[in-house]
């Protein structure tokens, strides 16, 4: 067995468990398994979601600025698109239910569920103990990209959102006050909440054209520029009534720096349609998760 190197100034000698095995190649090819086989949910009625988009009406219309967030509000069973008007723009989005904002996106439970990005078909799912489908994803020009050479993707559940604690932390003491964070905190504000609530209901985000995956040698987070061009898009349907929250990173397409004014940026914009409601009728928002919370008391 092969010693594991160990660092200068490390105490003792190494134990049998600190060296690689003879049997570490054979250990690190057993087959993984997915943790969350997703083939029970109940699929996406996808065919309605496309036929009820082929005759939607624009209701609302929102640019959101660079470097700022905004507010928007989506019917349950209506539509909304995110696009890039004037150029390739990252966006990180936060949904919440409408009536009630204690009922927020949950990305960890969303990546388990479909993977570090999301495509056509995959659901935003809330947090415990709702754990039902927010909104599901119906169109993305953006589809084309797939996985490329580094392991990029595209719309990731992977980054949190940049942050103005981070960027201290990493800086040694920098003060930038237009990161995602505090973009979405202040949109929260405008809307009407405190400021101490407005910042705890931030969280993590949908990475809206954001391009991401691990390297492979250290397994760290990387970015790379975006693939969005401008009038690219994505849609989806609101599952349930949805209040969003958008900020156009200051990033821009996050092919160089975040957290700073140095990347160049451009606006979002958040359409909002009623779909065909013909399509539509008979349709219904899923339940709330049907686990009774007794956690076995």
């Amino acid at each position: 067995m092969s010693p594991i190197p160990r660092s200068p100034g490390s105490p003792g000698p190494l134990s049998a468990l600190e060296t690689t095995p003879a049997d570490a190649d054979t250990r690190r090819a057993v087959a993984p398994v997915i943790c969350y086989p997703n083939d029970s949910l109940p699929p996406p009625e996808l065919a309605r979601y496309h036929a009820a988009r082929a005759n939607m009406t624009l209701r609302h219309r929102l640019m959101i600025a660079p470097r700022s967030a905004g507010v928007f509000e989506v019917p349950a069973g209506g539509i909304f698109r995110i696009s890039c008007p004037e150029g390739s723009q990252v966006g990180d989005l936060n949904l919440f239910h409408a009536a009630n904002p204690d009922e927020r996106f949950y990305s960890g439970k969303t990546r388990a569920l479909h993977g570090t990005h999301l495509g056509v078909g995959d659901r935003m799912w809330s947090g415990f103990p709702y754990l039902r489908p927010m909104a599901t994803m119906i169109a993305d020009t953006l589809a084309w990209y797939g996985c490329d050479a580094y392991g990029g993707r595209v719309h990731d559940v992977i980054g949190t959102r940049c942050d103005p604690y981070t960027h201290a932390l990493l800086s040694g003491g920098a003060q930038y006050h237009q990161c995602c964070h505090s973009n979405l905190t202040r949109a929260l504000i405008g809307d009407g909440f405190g400021a101490q609530r407005a910042e705890a209901l931030v969280h993590d985000v949908l990475n809206v054209f954001m391009c991401t995956g691990f390297t492979q040698d250290s397994g760290q987070y990387f970015m790379k520029a975006s693939p969005a061009r401008q009038g690219d898009y994505v849609e989806f349907i609101a599952e349930i009534a949805l209040k969003g929250v958008l900020s156009a990173c200051p990033g821009g397409d996050c092919g160089t720096v975040h957290s700073s004014d140095q990347a160049q940026c451009h606006p979002l914009l958040v359409e909002v349609f009623e779909a065909d409601p013909e399509v539509m009728a008979g349709w219904r928002s899923p339940e709330v998760n049907g686990y009774d919370r007794s956690h076995g008391m």
